[in-house]
C-alpha cells in the first residue's frame, strides 16, 4: 500500500492537466500538458477499483496510477490534486463510467438470454377497426351571424407588431 507521506509533495517531477475519457468499455485518463495539451501519459482503466488506479492510504488526494505507452511497458506513477473537489470528480467520473459499463452487460445478457421475449403487445387497430370517442360539453356550432366577434381577438402580435392572420 503507497502513502502520499513518502512522496516528494512539494516537488512534482510534472504537473498538467487530467481528461478522462472512454472508448467502449474501457476508460483512459489522459495526462496532458497545461497549455499546448500535449499527451504526456496515458493510463486505459479496465475495471476500476483494479490495478490501473489504487487510491494511497493516507489522503482522499492521491492516486498510483498504471501509464502504458502503448508498446506494452507500463509504469506507476503518483498523482494528486490540489483540490479535494477535484479528487472526488476524479473518482466520480471512474465509478460513473464502470456503472454504465455494469449495466450495458446486463442489458446485453438479458436480450441475450430472452428475458425480454415475451409475446409482443400489439396495441395497433386492426384492418377495419373503429372507435368511438364522446366528448362532453361541445355546443354545435352557431349560425355566423348569431355572434359576433370582435375583430383581431385570438391572435397574438407578431414580432413585428402586425397581427398574425
Amino acid at each position: 500500500p503507497d502513502r502520499a507521506a513518502d512522496w516528494k509533495l512539494d516537488q512534482p517531477s510534472w504537473s498538467g492537466r487530467m481528461r478522462i475519457t472512454a472508448k467502449g468499455k474501457i476508460a483512459y485518463i489522459k495526462l496532458e500538458d497545461k497549455t499546448s495539451g500535449e499527451l504526456f501519459a496515458q493510463a486505459p482503466v479496465e475495471q476500476y477499483p483494479g490495478i490501473s488506479v489504487e487510491s494511497v492510504t493516507d489522503s482522499s488526494r492521491y492516486f498510483v496510477v498504471r501509464i502504458e505507452d502503448g508498446n506494452g511497458r507500463h509504469a506507476f506513477i503518483g498523482i494528486g490534486f490540489v483540490d479535494r473537489g477535484d479528487s472526488f470528480d476524479f473518482n466520480v467520473a471512474l465509478q460513473d463510467h464502470f456503472k454504465w459499463v455494469r449495466q450495458e452487460g446486463e442489458l446485453a445478457k438479458q436480450a441475450q438470454s430472452g428475458e425480454n421475449a415475451g409475446p409482443k403487445l400489439d396495441l395497433g387497430f386492426k384492418e377495419g377497426q373503429t372507435i368511438k370517442i364522446n366528448i362532453g360539453n361541445i355546443k354545435k356550432k352557431e349560425d355566423k351571424s348569431s355572434k359576433s366577434r370582435p375583430a383581431g381577438s385570438g391572435f397574438y402580435p407578431s414580432p413585428g407588431g402586425r397581427a398574425l392572420v
